[in-house]
């Protein structure tokens, strides 16, 4: 247990906030040809005007700032290299960043645009204490270049606000929260300017006063802000990925050098986490391979299935597939010293039992050509029909992602000897014909399609399907009376005539469908 800001016990939580100042600096810098003489700086259009977005140590120190326009970033100094700013980039950064982090905690949350904060509780011990933490953490950040600023605090927000606005250390967090300026509240620029005008410049001014009176007086927005800096309100923390049910690790003295040698780890580590699910009586879904280099980057493979496996080859054939896909293949560069593997979905799979006609193995052996070939082109681009409760044909089946269909159910079978009543394939939508039938209900004689005039010998009709009458719009609710019918050349086909005398004065007709 641990005491808050204002004396109260609380249950033991640390937390990690990293503060990038130069992010899009130091993003673009990876990347460019050479570093600019000139003081560097980003820009993009606000409020009609060109302003600056990001700023490098230089450009800061002969006092350009963010939000100033770029005019007068230009009148300021004579010499200025200006880079467009793409915050999209910057967030795919800040994303792999965040991904490299999870070696140190699962729980890693994006501070966007530019900072991160891990929920370390339980975790230093790894690296003996928190000063062991951070200066791995520090040390991998310095070999990609970046400069960042870090607080430890017993909230998520009380280490944010420490990392972003403190100024200089103080003996312990508790005064070191207290001496922050109220900016670190990031209210309103309104509210903010009305607490400086009151004299209350820091946050310890700040919670002397009673809390009522702060909410009266700032809003309450202010007072929840005091509250969650000084740890008396929840601030929760919204993880990047959530912590999944199952996860096994191996971590290395010395980084890995080979992708093949890093697959049999995988396979190892396959092996346990389906150990795990059996004792569990549940099946994976959902597979994640997150492989950790030492330079303090990350890259993460991820495989679904169609259904609920402890099939140790299955998951690794699934890998071996995505693996041999990516555009980007997998590289160790300086080794990988961390290799997780994590199973975010799972669900119950009990024993089953092997039918003697051997169906059940052909059922498997589809499910698993499904998810590899899902594995291999993507998730959307392989798909099942599953059947709907619905009379209505056009609305008889879904089209879904093979790993996300549910389980089948099983589809109305013609009875033996019996015709199909239904096409083997369907017109998307109803294509309008000419027919020349019976007035008022009865069947069509002829009937012109696509320019061709078709004699009709023999039919079978009509199958009255009335519509959804839960669903009634205008222009719609129509009864269908549909035929099968066959011309005098022995092709069969599916028509409706959409709406009847007393619902409409002149029905159209249309062809649904054609059998093979």
């Amino acid at each position: 247990m641990t005491k808050n800001a204002s004396g109260q016990m609380l249950a033991t939580r640390r937390y990690l906030a990293l503060f990038f100042p130069f992010l899009p600096v130091e993003r673009w810098l990876r990347t460019a040809p050479q570093r600019p003489d000139a003081p560097l700086v980003f820009a993009e259009k606000q409020r009609g005007a060109m302003r600056i977005a990001s700023v490098d140590p230089e450009a800061e120190a002969i006092g350009l700032r963010v939000g100033m326009p770029l005019a007068d970033a230009r009148a300021q100094v004579g010499e200025l290299t200006v880079v467009p700013h793409d915050p999209v980039l910057d967030h795919e950064w800040l994303d792999r960043l965040a991904q490299g982090c999870a070696r140190y905690s699962p729980l890693v949350a994006l501070d966007v645009p530019d900072g991160l904060i891990l929920d370390i509780a339980g975790a230093d011990h790894l690296y003996g204490g928190e000063a062991g933490l951070v200066a791995d953490v520090e040390m991998r950040l310095a070999r990609l270049g970046l400069t960042v600023r870090h607080a430890l605090g017993p909230t998520a927000d009380a280490a944010r606000a420490l990392a972003r606005y403190q100024t200089r250390p103080a003996p312990d967090e508790g005064q070191a929260i207290r001496r922050l300026p109220v900016a670190a509240l990031e209210l309103e620029a309104g509210a903010t300017t009305a607490l400086a005008r009151a004299g209350l410049k820091t946050i310890g001014d700040l919670a002397s006063r009673p809390m009522a009176n702060i909410a009266a007086r700032f809003g309450a927005d202010a007072a929840m802000a005091l509250r969650r800096l000084l740890g008396d309100a929840p601030s929760p923390l919204d993880p990047r990925i959530a912590l999944p049910p199952v996860v096994t690790e191996r971590r290395f003295a010395e980084p890995l050098g080979s992708s093949t040698h890093a697959t049999k780890i995988l396979a190892e580590l396959a092996s346990q986490a389906i150990e795990d699910l059996a004792e569990r009586g549940k099946g994976g879904r959902h597979f994640r391979a997150t492989f950790f280099r030492s330079d303090g980057l990350a890259r993460s493979i991820a495989i679904e299935t169609g259904h609920p496996t402890r099939d140790t080859g299955l998951v690794m054939r699934l890998f071996a597939e995505r693996m041999e896909s990516l555009a980007d293949p997998l590289d160790p560069g300086f080794g990988f010293d961390m290799i997780r593997l994590a199973v975010p979905r799972i669900e119950a799979l009990g024993a089953s039992q092997l039918k003697l006609e051997g169906g059940a193995v052909k059922e498997a052996a589809i499910d698993e050509l499904a998810d590899r070939l899902a594995t291999r082109l993507g998730r959307s681009r392989v798909r099942r029909f599953r059947p709907v409760d619905t009379h209505i044909p056009e609305q008889a089946q879904l089209q879904l992602p093979a790993v996300d269909a549910p389980v089948p159910l099983p589809w109305q079978e013609p009875d033996p000897g019996e015709p199909p009543t239904r096409p083997f394939h369907l017109f998307d939508p109803p294509q309008p014909i000419e027919v020349i039938a019976e007035v008022p209900d009865g069947p069509p004689h002829h009937f012109r399609w696509r320019r061709a005039t078709h004699a009709i010998r023999r039919y079978e009709g009509p199958e009255r399907i009335a519509a959804e009458w839960w669903r009634r719009r205008d222009n719609g609710g129509l009864t269908r009376d549909y035929y099968r019918v066959e011309d005098a050349h022995g092709r069969r086909f599916w028509l409706f005539r959409h709406g009847l005398y007393d619902e409409k004065p002149d029905p159209r007709w249309y062809i649904h469908g054609v059998f093979a």
